[in-house]
């Protein structure tokens, strides 16, 4: 049987499904991410806390907002910021010059 482990952390995918969907509801979040909805809860309170997120009541929904321009926290990758991170998650399949990215 293969590993299950992935390159990307919950923080990170939560980050990329509220950045795709600024409305979406943490329950559903959770079930993308395969995680329970308290510890999404958690995760959202973790990136507001570190500045990587902000959020808006709006009725009786939240808003998302990500801060596109906050920096990596780990030494390594300081030097790029989060909207790096999205970008490279929300480009078009084919690059620049017409041919199909593998994926």
């Amino acid at each position: 049987m293969a590993e299950q482990w992935t390159l990307l952390t919950n923080h990170g995918r939560v980050l990329l499904i509220i950045a795709s969907d600024p409305d979406v509801r943490l329950r559903d979040v959770a079930a993308a991410v395969g995680i329970t909805e308290r510890s999404v809860q958690m995760i959202v309170a973790d990136l507001e806390g570190a500045g990587f997120i902000s959020r808006e009541r709006r009725g009786r929904r939240n808003h998302y907002a990500i801060n596109t321009g906050k920096h990596f926290r780990h030494p390594h990758e300081a030097g790029h910021q989060v909207g790096e991170l999205l970008g490279l998650f929300s480009e078009p399949r084919a690059s620049r010059d017409g041919e199909e990215r593998l994926r």
